[in-house]
């Protein structure tokens, strides 16, 4: 490899500190009043009206814009090959949220239209998905327990479970809490708020998905071993759930369970095969739509259900139901549970849109993203819908079939709604373990994400813990309270590493204007008289005292130390002025002398001469510091008190334009203390020191001292520093 040709440049310009910056520079007013941004805000033009409009209702603008000859034919293959995933899916995610399956196929229809119109990513495949689901399905389960819904059956003598009521009430709350969910994705959108999911990261979205998938095998293990547990709430559920499904693994339907293992191991093997022809075919396979095909057709020729006792989808009643308003008296028992689902559901989605508009080339809208989901959601809780998201493996067969924009999704939902009203009645017979089986089968991509933890402990420990900690939160909270855990833990993590920064003692790069750590650099050299000081992060009230104590470590002297010297000095040297003033007045002053010998007390003039160990002047490079709290201001304004106390200069480097904002409104600056202690680069601040004089050791600090045979160690050491601060 060819070595890169140096090049050198020389820059000939005057000392720059902050003041004469600004006024070179011309400072402009970056602060403007609260009524002014108001007036701004509220101001309106055509343009930026019509700007208005289009964002809101992203389809006005790419519409009549659609090139139909190169997208129509890749967007009708998206739609259809989604559409036809979604059948299955639907109806097997319905059963994670504890609904009847054609409430799945709702799911699948009223949102994807929605977000037709409002969306502005064109490759997510909006439906079902099975972290939400599981979720809805925690909080139907909850407020619609079985137990509420027990009658007695005089045939059987026996108290059996009313599912007609069951499967209305639930289907209640998962609409409610589905609308709450889509007001508060609406409400966030509108304030702008679409960067709050940015404290979502992607080591805590991966480690919550995985956790959230642990949840959806344990809650489909009784339609896998055609069992009945009690259904579990609360942290820990999950452990107890798993429990109880291995105590009734005796009582295991045989006929369930071969369907399951034959149903896994037959779409294992298909998808597979998908895999291998992925390149050599255009469409991949419907695997999930031939499974439940063929799945049916045995079930109904064999009577499965009667036969076997494998217990099968039932009734589905075709056609689409009327919009019913949700129960808002509910609103309140959900509101924690919606809040979840609102965040959850967006992060996911805005996710992988970003992923796809960076491919392509086109930008997503974070915050009408929220709105789009928000109106999908609130909209389709009126039609009985629960709430959605983006599907991965949907998404990556829409864009691999040549799905290019929206229209593929609302081609999907229109092969959705010719299923729902005349096809769906035909998979009565279809066994719910196979539905299972799908929903195992795809969850196989969020089981490697396992692999994320040795990734992550080779490339950073901290996302690691971050991955595992919200995984067994998650396990064990259940996903709702998981997801706070896991989101204070991530923000928990982000505060300690503020706190715990790397402080640096900088040097500079010979013959340069560079400054480096000379811990880190072996050709670095400190400047002679001059203490340069760097912290990683910015300075606010919780790292603001480890700030001070770093600096002092790093320094090598204990500032208070001294000044507690200092103090005890001043106060025996003014009393021994006070004693000498006193005997002034009694005696005269050759008797005085003659009195102050015998107690051991001199009058030594004494030439100073600076303690080389000792900086004269402290600069602290401020390029980290992005905002100063109160706190942070106090602290610089102490060290600047402090050690000017004891003649030592601090100076302030690399101060962005906030950071000196927040040192004007924390008072930092007063009639002694101005911006001409601010510099835009380290290096303007030690050209400074070397060329006024701060560094010269000509300066005139001979003086009379006091030596008195009761000073420590110490407090003789700290005279030569006080003596050159001038007191």
């Amino acid at each position: 490899m060819a070595q890169r040709k140096r090049m050198a440049y020389n820059v000939s310009r005057d000392i720059l500190d902050e003041e004469t910056l600004d006024e070179i520079a011309e400072k402009a007013d970056s602060n403007p009043s609260l009524c002014d941004k108001l007036k701004k805000s509220l101001r309106s033009s055509g343009p930026k009206a019509k700007k208005r409009l289009l964002g809101t209702l992203p389809i006005i603008s790419w519409l009549p814009r659609y090139p139909f000859k190169e997208n129509a034919l890749g967007d009708l293959i998206s739609g259809i090959s989604v559409g036809i995933m979604q059948l299955p899916q639907g109806m097997a995610y319905a059963l994670l949220a504890s609904v009847p399956p054609v409430f799945g196929l709702y799911s699948s229809f009223y949102p994807v239209l929605i977000y037709f119109l409002f969306g502005t990513s064109k490759h997510i495949s909006i439906g079902t998905y099975a972290v939400m689901s599981v979720m809805i399905g925690s909080v139907t389960e909850r407020l619609a327990p079985e137990s509420d819904f027990m009658t007695f059956d005089n045939m059987s003598n026996s108290s059996i479970v009313d599912l007609v009521s069951r499967d209305a009430a639930r289907v209640r709350v998962a609409a409610a809490v589905t609308c709450l969910s889509g007001l508060f994705q609406v409400l966030l959108g509108l304030l702008q708020l679409g960067f709050l999911v940015t404290y979502l990261s992607e080591p805590l979205v991966r480690g919550y998905t995985t956790g959230a998938a642990i949840h959806v095998i344990v809650s489909q293990l009784k339609y896998t071993f055609g069992i009945n547990p009690k259904r579990h709430n609360g942290p820990m559920s999950l452990i107890y759930t798993v429990l109880e499904v291995c105590y009734l693994v005796p009582k295991t339907n045989i006929g369930t369970l071969v369907v399951s293992i034959v149903a896994i191991i037959c779409l294992i093997l298909t998808k597979e095969l998908n895999a291998y022809l992925s390149k050599k075919i255009p469409v991949p396979i419907p695997v999930e739509l031939l499974g439940i095909v063929i799945a049916t057709v045995i079930s109904w020729q064999v009577n499965l259900n009667e036969q076997f006792g494998v217990d099968v989808v039932g009734k589905i009643p075709t056609g689409l139901q009327a919009p019913v308003v949700p129960d808002f008296s509910l609103f309140s028992q959900v509101i924690g549970d919606a809040f979840a689902l609102a965040f959850v559901g967006y992060g996911i989605a805005i996710s992988l849109g970003r992923i796809f508009a960076l491919k392509y080339g086109y930008n997503v809208d974070s915050n009408q993203e929220f709105i789009a989901l928000g109106l999908s959601n609130s909209i389709g809780g009126f039609f009985q819908c629960f709430a959605i998201s983006c599907s991965m493996s949907r998404t990556m067969v829409q864009e691999s079939t040549g799905g290019k924009t929206q229209v593929a999704g609302a081609l999907s939902a229109i092969v959705i709604l010719f299923i729902t009203l005349w096809i769906g009645v035909l998979f009565q017979d279809l066994p719910k373990a196979v539905l299972a089986a799908i929903i195992y089968v795809n969850l196989h991509g969020m089981m490697k994400q396992f692999l994320d933890i040795p990734a992550l402990w080779r490339t950073n420990k901290i996302d690691m813990v971050v991955w595992v900690v919200t995984f067994i939160l998650t396990v064990l909270l259940n996903p709702d309270l998981g997801l706070l855990a896991s989101l204070v833990f991530s923000l928990l993590t982000v505060i300690f590493r503020t706190q715990l920064p790397q402080y640096s003692r900088l040097g500079q790069i010979p013959n340069t204007d560079i400054y480096k750590p000379v811990e880190d650099y072996n050709q670095v050299r400190e400047v002679p008289g001059i203490f340069i000081f760097r912290s990683s992060a910015t300075l606010y009230y919780a790292n603001a005292e480890m700030y001070q104590e770093a600096l002092e470590k790093k320094s090598g002297f204990k500032i208070n130390k001294i000044l507690s010297a200092k103090k005890k000095l001043e106060a025996k040297r003014e009393k021994f002025e006070r004693k000498i003033a006193k005997k002034a007045a009694k005696k005269k002053t050759h008797e005085m002398v003659e009195e102050t010998a015998k107690e051991d007390i001199a009058v030594i003039p004494m030439d100073y001469m600076p303690d080389p160990s000792l900086p004269r002047a402290i600069i602290l490079d401020l390029s980290a510091v992005n905002f100063l709290d109160t706190v942070g201001v106090k602290t610089l304004r102490r060290i600047q008190s402090e050690y000017g106390q004891i003649g030592i200069e601090v100076f302030l480097a690399c101060c962005q334009t906030g950071v000196v904002d927040n040192l004007k409104s924390g008072g930092f600056f007063n009639d002694k203390v101005t911006k001409s202690c601010l510099f835009s680069t380290v290096h303007d601040a030690v050209l400074h020191c070397q060329t006024s004089g701060i560094l010269s050791p000509e300066q005139d600090f001979t003086r009379d001292i006091y030596f008195v045979s009761s000073f420590s160690g110490l407090e003789r050491a700290v005279i030569n520093v006080v003596s050159m601060a001038g007191y």
